[in-house]
């Protein structure tokens, strides 16, 4: 159910659609930097930073798809027909 969610808001909410994008992109690096047998100073620094990066867009991501459960039922509106 929660995924279909995402998927929804994915399609629908540009927003969002933007965050999971950054989110996907941040992924794809991180793994290029696991897949090295070394990691340099600077690879170091940066996967921690990608890391941060992607927790935070994770975070964002949730608040929205918390405030889309439950924004119809506590504001009264009748929102779009959809159940979350």
């Amino acid at each position: 159910m929660a995924e279909d969610l995402k998927h929804l808001l994915i399609e629908t909410n540009s927003e969002f659609r933007e965050l999971a994008s950054k989110h996907h992109t941040l992924d794809d690096r991180l793994h290029e930097l696991e897949a090295k047998h070394y990691l340099s100073d600077a690879d170091h620094f940066e996967e921690v930073k990608i890391k941060k990066q992607k927790l935070q867009l994770k975070d964002q991501m949730e608040n929205m798809l918390r405030n889309y459960r439950n924004g119809p039922r506590n504001t009264g509106n009748p929102g779009n027909g959809l159940s979350a």
